[in-house]
């Protein structure tokens, strides 16, 4: 749910911070007042498109920031700030957005800095904004096939994962066949190409370690002069008259009877002689060293052809050695398979074949889940329509197999072969059409919530907020309008603009929103209402400018009905 949410500078809005909590919170006003603009704010908050007119006149820049607290385990923005390493702790997530008046937009999430098309992907599972005249999620029948299977729950799921382990499989040798029997000519200069490379990377004979070894060579060749002046001042410095050697023999002399003196000074005798046989070793080593010290010119130039040859490897092959080893190894393999092409063809179409059974069993698996799903959300849908005084609505859940319009062969895609669509007839004695083209003004704000009323558990979004989808409506319809919102706001926060005084009366919190000119500039203000307040602007509503006696009456009669409904 959202907790908090902070405007500065965003259209007549100066300064705002509103908390809210959970169930249903309406939000009304005189119109012009900004109750639009919040809800405005929030969707550019979950990642919506943005223009510099948003920022208000005279200033920067505007800053929309939003707390939203995650209750559930399980829910989607786990795995998705987890995808894009985002961090969240305490169960809370930050969003954060400032658009500057040129232009540029700038978004945060738990404070790093993202795209906009990646705030989209953490907004979309935390709101869903629904207005009248906007196309959503339900509308578009490209995601009815996604809609039924998060109805379907863990029973489709686990039928998708079974289908999808073959799929992949039977996608990799399709592709792999595909590759093998493309034209003949592309084949020949495939294997033209693969052949040259392999013998390239052979004819080099590379070793793992051979470049290390090559470069520290290179390094002692290059610098054998500071090389050899440097070993021989160390063995000159050791050995020789009154040189370092002979004074800590000397020293050893001195100290052998110390310890016939003062049995505390036992171990420097000791110390001293370990320093002496060891230095006197370390200077043998330097001699050695010095002997076996060579400057021959022809191998470093052999040393440096062959690291510019490794160099040229590299640039075709990879970044190291060990990358041009492993990628000689792949063409040596994809090699043998071009040259035995019609074996290997053989081999994958008989797999092929194999793995396109399996999957059609598994797709008709799949189906028949989706089927037993689809019969049970109509019944739901039904329900709920029957609810919104629609009893005679007709909900369908269209199911086809997707096919090839050549061949009328079956077309396999990771989410199975099924096509789904939703239909609807809102008439009696007029066919079933796609729900996109059926329901119009209000009778589509009362399929939307139905709609909504199922699909809000299924979904995960915790917060939902209704931008006037009440318009147009009156009556019964709205007191049935008002009940359906509110049985949606059990199961997630939602938020309501409306202007019907049934709707503001089911609130658990009713948001009074006017404006006021100061210095000549409007200014948007927020403040939650008491009881007695409520009673006052829901009586506004009913009547319009002038509040009586009367319409008081009337509106503390709704409230009283709808604290009867919510408790039953």
């Amino acid at each position: 749910m959202i907790a908090e949410l902070t405007i500065k500078n965003f259209a007549i809005i100066e300064s705002l911070s509103i908390s809210f909590e959970k169930g249903l919170t309406v939000l009304t006003g005189e119109t012009g007042a900004g109750k639009s603009i919040i809800i405005d704010a929030i969707h550019l908050l979950a990642g919506g498109r943005g223009s510099h007119e948003f920022v208000r006149f005279g200033e920067k820049r505007a800053e929309l920031e939003g707390l939203f607290l995650l209750e559930e385990e399980g829910h989607p923005a786990y795995h998705v700030c987890k995808e894009l390493g985002i961090d969240i702790e305490d169960e809370m997530i930050v969003l954060r957005r400032e658009i500057h008046a040129s232009g540029k937009s700038v978004c945060r999430v738990n404070g790093k800095l993202v795209t906009i098309a990646l705030l989209r992907e953490v907004g979309q599972t935390l709101v869903d904004i629904h207005g009248q005249h906007e196309h959503q999620e339900l509308m578009n029948a490209d995601l009815h096939l996604s809609l039924l299977d998060q109805f379907g729950g863990k029973v489709i799921q686990k039928e998708l994962q079974s289908y999808l382990g073959i799929y992949n499989t039977y996608k990799d040798v399709e592709k792999r066949l595909l590759e093998l029997t493309e034209n003949e000519q592309k084949v020949a200069h495939r294997l033209d190409l693969l052949q040259f490379q392999a013998e390239e990377i052979s004819k080099a004979e590379l070793n793992i370690n051979e470049e290390e070894k090559l470069l520290e060579e290179r390094n002692k060749i290059s610098n054998y002069e500071r090389l050899y002046q440097s070993l021989n001042n160390c063995y000159y410095s050791l050995h020789g008259e009154q040189k370092g050697l002979d004074w800590i023999g000397q020293a050893m002399s001195e100290s052998e009877d110390l310890d016939d003196i003062d049995k505390n000074l036992k171990d420097v005798n000791e110390t001293i002689s370990n320093a002496y046989y060891q230095l006197e070793e370390l200077s043998y080593r330097i001699r050695d060293e010095i002997d076996q010290l060579e400057f021959d010119p022809n191998r470093l130039d052999y040393i440096e052809g062959r690291l510019n040859e490794m160099k040229q490897l590299k640039r075709k092959y990879g970044s190291t050695v060990g990358e041009i080893m492993e990628y000689g190894a792949k063409i040596e393999e994809e090699l043998e398979t071009l040259q035995n092409r019609d074996s290997h063809i053989h081999q994958l179409q008989e797999s092929l074949q194999s793995l396109r059974e399996d999957l059609i069993l598994e797709a008709k698996t799949l189906t028949e889940a989706r089927r037993k799903a689809a019969e049970q959300l109509m019944k739901s849908i039904h329900k709920e329509l029957k609810d919104l005084y629609l009893e005679k609505a007709i909900f369908d859940v269209n199911m086809d197999i997707r096919k090839d319009k050549g061949t009328d062969e079956v077309l396999f895609g990771k989410n199975g072969v099924d096509v789904v669509e939703f239909y609807l007839t809102t008439n009696p004695g007029e066919p079933l059409k796609p729900m996109a083209k059926v329901a119009s003004g209000g009778e589509l704000s009362r399929i939307m919530l139905a709609l909504k009323s199922i699909f809000s558990k299924h979904q995960g979004i915790t917060s939902i907020i209704f931008d006037e989808v009440d318009t147009g409506v009156s009556g019964r319809v709205a007191q049935a309008i008002a009940e359906k919102i509110y049985q949606v706001s059990v199961d997630s926060q939602v938020m309501c603009i409306s202007h019907l005084p049934q709707v503001a009366a089911m609130s658990d919190t009713h948001l009074f929103i006017s404006k006021e000119v100061t210095e000549d500039r409007t200014k948007t203000k927020v403040r939650e209402l008491d009881k007695n307040e409520k009673i006052r602007e829901i009586g506004r509503m009913i009547s319009g400018v002038e509040i009586t006696s009367l319409t008081k009456e009337h509106a503390r009669e709704l409230l009283e009905i709808a604290g009867a409904l919510k408790q039953s």
